[in-house]
């Protein structure tokens, strides 16, 4: 798959257009529109967007140092492969930060706002890859905040940029999806019962089983490749 093969949204010229080019780059990686190993010019960026090739090349500067893309033999740049050693560690990360804020959270028996879940859920019956995933950020975020310390969020932000892709591609599988909205209300149940211990176990086990998932089926790929 080819950038010129994807439809995007054309965009309207704004002084931060750079970021519009960035971000709708960023939302077809993630939710996996434009596939990894897929090669990206300018000049296809540029004309499916309808901007000049100026701000492409800077989003593109900034989605190489996030990441996402890197340089491609000969010209252009390539979305860069998901790799299972690096999922796991930012996993294990998610899960210990997510585990410390729930707990927290529990303490002050934080009330999730219901509406969180049922625009998950709204999102995953309409199969809306990108509001599934903003779903999914602000379901964290919101127990981050909930936890009332204010070292969690910022320290789990700067992983945000890959796990986003990572959501992504779990939310691809149809069995992640079914059960993703349960586990996210057992534990908003839990933390809003005061029950850190129980909070704490549901949001490690939810991240674990995302890890193994996506890792096993990235190196089953990898093993039908070679």
């Amino acid at each position: 798959m080819t950038a010129s093969s994807v439809q995007l949204v054309r965009l309207e010229s704004t002084p931060d257009l750079v970021d519009q080019v960035y971000r709708a780059l960023r939302d077809a990686i993630s939710d996996g529109s434009i596939a990894a190993g897929a090669r990206l010019t300018q000049e296809d960026i540029a004309q499916q967007l309808a901007v000049s090739r100026q701000p492409v090349l800077q989003a593109l500067r900034l989605l190489k140092k996030d990441g996402f893309v890197q340089d491609a033999p000969g010209r252009g740049v390539q979305v860069t492969l998901l790799d299972p050693e690096q999922i796991a560690s930012l996993y294990q990360v998610r899960g210990a930060l997510d585990a410390l804020a729930a707990r927290l959270a529990a303490q002050h028996r934080y009330q999730v706002d219901p509406q969180l879940i049922a625009q998950g859920r709204r999102a995953e019956k309409q199969g809306r890859f990108q509001a599934m995933i903003d779903a999914d950020i602000a379901f964290h975020r919101a127990i981050y905040q909930g936890s009332q310390n204010p070292l969690i969020e910022p320290s789990a932000h700067q992983h945000w940029h890959h796990l986003r892709r990572v959501m992504g591609a779990v939310l691809q599988s149809s069995r992640q999806r079914e059960s993703l909205w349960d586990e996210h209300e057992a534990i908003a149940q839990a933390i809003a019962a005061g029950d850190g211990s129980r909070a704490a176990e549901l949001i490690e086990a939810h991240a674990r089983e995302a890890s193994q998932q996506l890792t096993t089926r990235l190196r089953d790929q990898l093993t039908t490749v070679g």
